[in-house]
Formats: C-alpha cells, structure tokens, sequence
C-alpha cells in the first residue's frame, strides 16, 4: 500500500523533516521506523542536485518521501514529481484557488503538469505513457500546509478541493501569522482545531508538524492522522544530549 492509500485509508502516520541535503541521512532514517520522510526545500538548502540525490536513496530504501517545495509555484511542484516524491507539501496555500491550481500542477491533463518521458519518475524513458499516466494519478500526494490567517478563514473551503489529499498545520507560522509568541496560545489552539474539523467535515486527513513527543497522543485524538515531528537537526542534538546525561557529564 502506497502513502497516498495510506492516508486515504485513515492510517496514522508518522515521520519527520530532513534539513540536511545529505543522501546518507536519508539512508540512516530509513531504517529508524519513519513512515515517510519529508525534504524540507523550503527552508534548508536543497537544490535540484541534492534533491534528486536525496529522493533515489529514499526509493531505494522503500521509504515514503515527500518535498515540502519552495512555494506551490507548478516549477517546484514539477521538479520534486520528476525527481521521483511520492508527493508535495505545499507552504502557504491561501484560497481554495490556490488549492485547485496546486492540485493541477501536480497531475497530468489540460493545464497540468508538463510531461517527461526521461525522469526517475517515469522509468527513465521505460514506462509507456499510458502506464506513467496511471502510475502518477494513483500515487501523486499534494498536502496543502494551512500556516496564515487567510487559509484558516478559507480552510472549509480548501478541504473541499477535489484531489487534495491531506491538510496540514503549520503550527509555528500559523502562531506567528496570529500574533503570538506562543504555540500553545488560546488563538492558535482554536486555529488548528478548527483545521480538523474542517478536515472531518471533508472527508480529508489533516496533518501537522509537532515540535514534542508528548504533542501527539493529544492531537491524534483529536483527529489528527499525519505527523511530522522534529527533524534530522533535532534528533542529533536530542541523541547528543542524551548521551552526555547518560555518561554523567
């Protein structure tokens, strides 16, 4: 069962952000029990070269993989897909517009995404069109990240965009775009609530980034079902930490 019949199915899923464009990170987290991995190009360093990299070794390591892309402009969008994701994480999707073309963006058809026969996607030239077709239209994810005011004004909406397959919280911009300092506030509390709601309301599994351990027992009885927590960046230091205590320093 691919992560998109994994998420449609209502499966709790669990898996973190990679800041490091490092293919051998990759290979080390696939064997630490993540369900999928994220490749956070819109905030760490990846380019095209590293992103490719990154994205085969996770194939070849059987592990689910996503890009959290720069913006949901159809470039990044394209770029990831080619590369072989299993899907896009797309930051500040707004309206349900923006939505729709984002969805667009990442499937084949009039007004879609361009097509390469060439790409790790497409078997390097071996998968007919045909098959490619079918293929990407079964696995292709797109998650719209709720992270500003606007998205949470407009968040019943955007769950109703037919072909978006996943909402997700992005808990420390949206604390921000509220005003607070403080993921925990009152305001950003009834933001990510309202999110899953809207989410159950459609039919659509909502998501979100969770800092803590002990965030997600509470959220995922509230309802949520896709979870990116920390990353490789705070696994380390976390270890690091951990292992000094453990010696007595």
């Amino acid at each position: 069962m691919g992560l998109k019949q994994s998420l449609a199915g209502g499966e709790t899923l669990w898996g973190s952000f990679l800041k490091t464009p490092s293919p051998i990170l990759v290979e080390v987290l696939a064997t630490g029990g993540l369900d999928l991995l994220c490749l956070d190009a819109e905030h760490a360093p990846f380019d095209r070269a590293a992103l490719d990299a990154c994205a085969m070794t996770a194939r070849l390591a059987q592990l689910p993989v996503i890009v959290r892309t720069p913006t949901a402009a159809p470039e990044h969008i394209l770029n990831a897909l080619d590369c072989g994701a299993d899907g896009v994480l797309l930051p500040h999707i707004r309206t349900a517009d923006e939505a729709q073309a984002a969805v667009a963006a990442a499937h084949y058809g009039r007004g879609g995404r361009g097509y390469a026969g060439s790409t790790r996607a497409a078997g390097y030239g071996q998968t007919p069109i045909s098959g490619h077709l079918a293929a990407s239209q079964e696995r292709t994810v797109v998650i719209a990240q709720i992270e500003d005011v606007e998205a949470v004004d407009a968040v019943e909406a955007i769950a109703g965009v037919p072909g978006l397959d996943a909402l997700f919280v992005g808990r420390i911009d949206l604390t921000i775009a509220l005003g607070e300092t403080n993921p925990d506030a009152p305001a950003v509390i009834a933001a990510v609530e309202r999110v899953l709601a809207a989410g159950r309301s459609a039919g659509v599994p909502v998501g979100m980034f969770v800092p803590r351990d002990a965030d997600v027992a509470g959220w995922r009885d509230k309802g949520a079902r896709l979870f990116l927590q920390g990353s490789d960046h705070a696994f380390m230091r976390a270890a690091a930490k951990g292992a000094r205590a453990a010696a007595g320093l």
